[in-house]
């Protein structure tokens, strides 16, 4: 797929991230917002999915380990087919199928229900481990916040992704250096975080603009090429990207959009896409 194309669906994926929150004057849009290119090119160019077979035994898999992000994936997932879009406005309602958090019970296309961080990778290696044992070919992906990175239980599972030569396993980490309280300097760094993964026997790919699809392409086409083991691939990205008063700030890991607020980010995301 080309990359206009990319940019279409990503703009489309950000136009659902802001729907869905705004909806439930709740939700993460600036985690969810800096992880839209990342995940638009995991499901529209990556990824073996089929959304008319959701339970296909031979898909590849998405732990989306950084669960409070789920309003970008239900906007993927959506904009892939998985489910109608007009959905995405129910996000965290009664009764709705997209909560808060990814339900793999509930809603089409979500692999692994998320939330807890630094469950999700450990989630994802033992799929990846499973394959390996069984002889399956499908790939794992886990997309992971680099705050969520501080937690000891992702390095206990790195540690047995490098021990067992998972090259099915991809690591995605969305560096965007913000977490709820501020940066991630200013709370626990886990930086160097290419190094540390190299210590656990990952082979690293560094991506210097993690919204940029060429960038993206080349990084994964590395990870599908290396043969013996996991890889890690650090992305760096824009905490809120695509919306002007959201880009960089912290203060919009967890809030939702009021309206008048609602009504610029969908204008500069509507501009956006014309002009692609």
């Amino acid at each position: 797929m080309d990359n206009l194309t990319l940019k279409k669906h990503a703009n489309e994926v950000r136009k659902g991230i802001i729907e869905g929150v705004h909806a439930a004057k709740s939700g993460h849009p600036g985690g969810s917002l800096s992880a839209a290119d990342i995940l638009t090119y995991l499901y529209f160019e990556e990824m073996h999915v089929d959304p008319a077979n959701p339970q296909d035994p031979a898909r590849d898999r998405l732990v989306l380990s950084k669960g409070h992000a789920a309003p970008a994936l239900y906007a993927v997932l959506a904009e892939k087919g998985f489910f109608p879009k007009e959905e995405l406005t129910t996000l965290r309602h009664i009764g709705s199928r997209l909560q808060g958090h990814p339900n793999m019970n509930d809603t089409p296309g979500v692999d692994m229900s998320t939330g807890s961080l630094g469950q999700g990778v450990s989630v994802a290696v033992g799929m990846a481990l499973s394959a390996q044992m069984f002889g399956d070919g499908f790939r794992v992906y886990a997309l992971l916040g680099d705050g969520e990175i501080e937690e000891g239980q992702v390095w206990e599972a790195a540690m047995l992704a490098g021990n067992h030569h998972l090259d099915n396993l991809c690591v995605i980490v969305d560096y965007n250096n913000l977490q709820i309280d501020g940066t991630i300097g200013e709370v626990n760094s886990a930086c160097p975080i290419d190094d540390k993964f190299r210590a656990f026997n990952f082979h690293v790919v560094n991506v210097a603009d993690g919204n940029d699809f060429d960038q993206l392409r080349a990084a994964f086409a590395e990870a599908r090429a290396t043969k013996g083991a996991p890889t890690a691939i650090v992305c760096k990205t824009v905490k809120g990207k695509g919306v002007s008063y959201m880009e960089d700030q912290v203060g919009w890991h967890g809030k939702a959009p009021n309206d008048e607020q609602y009504e610029q980010a969908m204008a500069e995301l509507m501009k956006a896409g014309e002009e692609l």
